[in-house]
């Protein structure tokens, strides 16, 4: 890279997100009360901050499930206070661990703690200030590479997966390394029931560390993309093998740096924007028919046909969900019930009544060449690899789990197949069900966000 003048300023920091042991950690089960009792990787926040001298923008990876847009506005409100960075150019992207704390609406999945999540938005906000202030002038590298052969889509038989893996490196321009993003996509499996007691990052906190290992002085961050129907196969999952996934993603972004190219200076650009995504109501007797069978199910202990009412779409394999609750049916069972009865609580106070649509924020940053789109949700495949279609840039980050949290948006075959993202998901975050047309409405929302940030 010798030279090329410097284009960019770039600066890094982060910080520690681990809870205390009171706080309860998220997903996994209905109820189950889950906390942290030992910690097998600190959570952290960590930032990058990029500026052509005239504009900055700030992505953030935080190692929680997910958070809403609140969390958001209160890191976005602490930095721009703090620094020149416009609200809409901060990107807060989450791993979607689940051996992290309770954060956004989940319900029946986990308590939330106003006190650790307070916490958890000075934290990310700070690293971002820190890694601002900390900006001189650097030199970007992109580059891409696939890792095929090892994710699978879990909602369909040989379905799609986005098998790309993007990266950005920053160095100082004495050749000191200041970071190094990575974003690849599937659920963080691998290490989730190991120990479902113990606090960590699953595999994405292992690429962090492996690639800071090989790049001396470099921070890492791992971001989340379009996975809401993708895991590592399951043979990687809480098996020998399950420290796989990371070596195979550590090596593929090494490689994609090693031939990756110059970001040459081209500014930056930020855009939000509102998309309106359809939604259909739920019926009268869907809710009505979950309801009764719960209170049937709470007061009579009856566990005949439990798997054929509503716990049928409850978890991704409903069959094991006794596991988790020390193998009680009768225990499984009774949360989901119990569960039915709370949700139907909580939708027929105005279901009658909201509209059925459901507007939430898009993000589409541009720092040169390079390109990163963001959505509050777990996007499905299909949309996101449509989204690489029609924006056919090589360095295209595509980012799912950021600024907020509305729950898995299903393909139009996933609703039609009336699945656990496409059913039960919204039922957790106290939403409507996703239309078979509200992919194609994010689509083409984020779509309209990246050219805007190329002027199209």
């Amino acid at each position: 890279m010798n030279g090329h003048p410097p284009s960019w300023l770039a600066g890094a920091a982060r910080r520690v997100i681990t809870p205390p042991a009171h706080v309860e950690l998220a997903g996994l089960g209905y109820y189950l009360g889950r906390k942290g009792k030992r910690v097998a990787n600190d959570l952290t926040a960590t930032a990058l901050v990029v500026s052509d001298g005239k504009h900055s923008a700030a992505v953030v990876a935080m190692d929680l499930m997910w958070n809403d847009a609140v969390f958001t506005d209160r890191i976005r409100q602490r930095v721009a206070a703090a620094t020149d960075i416009p609200p809409a150019a901060i990107c807060v992207n989450f791993s979607h661990t689940h051996n992290a704390p309770t954060a956004g609406l989940i319900l029946g999945a986990g308590t939330q703690n106003p006190e650790y999540l307070e916490s958890a938005v000075l934290a990310a906000a700070d690293a971002i200030i820190e890694a601002w202030k900390k900006k001189r002038p650097a030199r970007l590298t992109a580059g891409s590479n696939q890792l095929s052969g090892m994710t699978f889509n879990r909602t369909r038989e040989g379905g799609p997966v986005d098998t790309q893996i993007n990266v950005l490196r920053a160095d100082y321009v004495d050749g000191e390394p200041i970071a190094v993003l990575v974003n690849f996509h599937s659920h963080c499996t691998a290490h989730m029931e190991i120990d479902v007691e113990a606090i960590g990052r699953d595999w994405p906190g292992e690429v962090v560390d492996q690639i800071e290992a090989q790049m001396p002085g470099a921070t890492a961050l791992y971001l989340q993309g379009t996975c809401g129907d993708v895991n590592f196969r399951r043979e990687y999952n809480g098996t020998e093998k399950r420290f796989e996934p990371a070596r195979a993603v550590t090596a593929a972004a090494l490689q994609a740096l090693a031939g990756g190219h110059l970001v040459e200076a081209a500014g930056i650009e930020s855009i939000i924007q509102k998309v309106t995504l359809p939604t259909r109501r739920w019926t009268r007797d869907e809710i009505m028919k979950e309801r009764e069978e719960g209170l049937y199910r709470l007061k009579t202990g009856d566990i005949t046909g439990w798997l054929e009412g509503v716990a049928k779409v409850c978890v991704n394999l409903p069959e094991r969900l006794p596991l988790r609750y020390g193998g009680s049916v009768e225990k499984a069972s009774a949360a989901v019930a119990r569960f039915a009865v709370e949700w139907t609580d909580l939708i027929l106070r105005d279901w009658e009544n909201r509209v059925e649509t459901l507007d939430t924020e898009i993000q589409a940053l541009r720092i040169g060449d390079v390109y990163l789109t963001a959505c509050p949700c777990e996007l499905f495949t299909s949309t996101g690899l449509e989204v690489r279609r029609q924006f056919a840039r090589p360095d295209l980050f595509m980012l799912g789990f950021a600024n907020g949290s509305i729950g898995y948006l299903p393909d139009a075959h996933d609703v039609r197949q009336r699945s656990y993202a496409a059913i039960q998901s919204p039922k957790f975050t106290g939403q409507f069900p996703f239309a078979e047309q509200a992919g194609d409405a994010m689509a083409n929302g984020l779509l309209s966000a990246l050219e805007r940030t190329i002027g199209v």
